[in-house]
């Protein structure tokens, strides 16, 4: 019986060091995608998804991204007093139901896998959802309800896809395929950031993840993979074989927001997809381009 998925791990302990000088203050995650932080969108994403308990893995200077699902009682008033209506219900997409929302820390950044594996509390014996706040899609289907729709046909552990240049392996973890049906992809292997002419496919997984939780006891070990630090694909590898493992194309356009172009462009790509804004980011590009 295939168990249903209703927990989210989000891995938010990172420095942002790529977008200093704007994150020396703020969490990466917060921010903002037209008007909508990074953070608010994986959240609404997983909620379409079916999931309904979150689990943030935070680090030092962090707390904004609670506050900000929390109620601003004293903001609400005041727009309530002066009938900001429109205003009040944007700002009701940012409440949490009580309790929905717990945190735990990464003390010491040793890598993504070490992330999940501060979360093994929360996550207990059930599946769960991995979202990597930076990657951002752009779907007409949520990508992370993509994915469910294919754990409830498959069982057991499921990632999101796509290819990338081959010159360019060496920055992701890349699938070994067998089966291949153009959708689903049973996994064979897993390979933490090879170079090109080890790596066995140009597959890649981005930061959509359904997994078993026995991932955890590969990730108690600890153990050092590429970068020196405890790599999430590393201990996924070792549960091919004991449980279905498949890859998932997704249909959709990713902008990868821990890169200032990747940042930019989504930008561009989701106010042309708002019929309030899209005219007139055209014209402000015609200016430039």
């Amino acid at each position: 019986m295939i168990k249903k998925l209703r927990k989210g791990v989000l891995p938010v302990a990172g420095l942002g060091t790529r977008f200093l000088p704007a994150t020396k203050a703020t969490a990466k995650e917060m921010l903002p995608v037209v008007d909508k932080p990074l953070i608010q969108y994986a959240i609404e994403e997983a909620r379409a998804a079916g999931i309904e308990q979150f689990c943030m893995v935070t680090g030092r200077g962090k707390t904004a991204l609670v506050e900000y699902f929390d109620v601003a009682y004293e903001l609400e008033h005041t727009l309530r007093e002066r009938d900001k209506t429109e205003a009040l219900a944007i700002l009701a997409t940012t409440h949490s139901e009580p309790g929905s929302i717990t945190t735990v820390r990464q003390q010491v950044p040793l890598g993504l896998g070490h992330a999940i594996w501060c979360a093994r509390a929360f996550i207990g014996d059930d599946p769960f959802a991995i979202l990597l706040p930076d990657d951002l899609i752009l779907a007409d289907q949520p990508c992370l309800a993509q994915l469910v729709e294919g754990y409830y046909e498959t069982g057991g552990n499921i990632v999101a896809v796509t290819e990338v240049p081959r010159e360019q392996t060496n920055r992701y973890g890349i699938l070994k395929v067998g089966h291949d049906d153009g959708r689903l992809i049973e996994v064979t292997g897993l390979v933490e950031k090879p170079e090109p002419k080890d790596a066995p496919s140009n597959l890649s997984i981005i930061g959509r993840y359904i997994l078993m939780p026995e991932v955890i006891k590969y990730l108690a070990l600890m153990d050092r993979g590429a970068g020196g630090e405890v790599q999430l694909t590393d201990a996924m590898a070792k549960l091919i074989g004991q449980q279905p493992f498949h890859g998932m194309r997704y249909k959709g356009r990713r902008f990868d927001c821990g890169d200032k172009i990747g940042y930019l462009e989504a930008q561009v790509a989701f106010a042309l997809k708002r019929s309030d804004l899209a005219d007139a980011v055209r014209a402000i590009l015609k200016n430039y381009v």
